[in-house]
């Protein structure tokens, strides 16, 4: 298994031996990892802005796996959770996976399986913040668009020709060319496909052909 270093693996649990055991067995796989003895300390501490994952115990003294789980979904802090539960917790894991955590697993743990979830749990917060970057620069270009160069933009992401574009819009050809030419330029793109899979990432209405 490949451990990327420039990722942290936070551990939340009460339990001081289960953190050591946890932080043993990641750094064995090359991870770095940081612990925290309760939720509120994780809410205070922890830099959310570097990659990672988050082992996190069902069943804590003060503020649950639970409900670190939902304070998290409040925020924007999408960390994929891996939830660490003994036996009679595991209805509330299933819950918990079912609210969007990536995994759960059930004390004794299989230290090869535990290792396979982080590594896929990694990988996975990672594309997902590529994609809120690719999003976030794609929102900016699409806000260099003129009104008219957004509409010819949603009409040209359908796949039709100028002409007609130029028909649905009671306007010239030639000017349709010329918008099209400033929606690619500005959008850093060079096709229709490329406008379309824009748009739906930023959840523009494209219009019925």
């Amino acid at each position: 298994m490949t451990a990327n270093p420039l990722s942290l693996i936070r551990i939340v649990d009460d339990e001081p031996e289960m953190r050591a055991s946890l932080e043993f067995l990641l750094s064995t796989a090359g991870w770095h990892s940081q612990s925290y003895e309760s939720a509120e300390e994780f809410l205070e501490k922890d830099n959310g802005l570097v990659p990672g994952c988050l082992l996190l115990d069902v069943r804590m003294r003060k503020m649950s796996g639970l409900e670190l789980q939902d304070a998290l979904q409040r925020s924007d802090y999408s960390l994929p959770i891996i939830f660490i539960t003994a036996h009679g917790d595991i209805d509330m894991a299933v819950r918990a996976v079912k609210k969007g955590a990536f995994d759960f697993f059930e004390k004794p743990i299989d230290d090869e399986r535990l290792l396979e979830a982080v590594e896929k749990a990694v990988a996975s917060d990672w594309e997902a913040r590529a994609r809120q970057m690719n999003t976030r620069i794609w929102r900016k270009r699409y806000e260099l668009l003129t009104e008219r160069e957004k509409e010819v933009a949603a009409w040209v992401s359908t796949g039709l020709m100028n002409k007609i574009i130029a028909d649905r819009l009671s306007i010239g050809e030639k000017t349709v060319q010329v918008h099209r030419g400033a929606v690619c330029r500005k959008l850093q793109v060079r096709s229709a496909v490329e406008i379309a899979k824009i748009l739906d990432a930023l959840g523009i209405d494209i219009p019925t052909v």
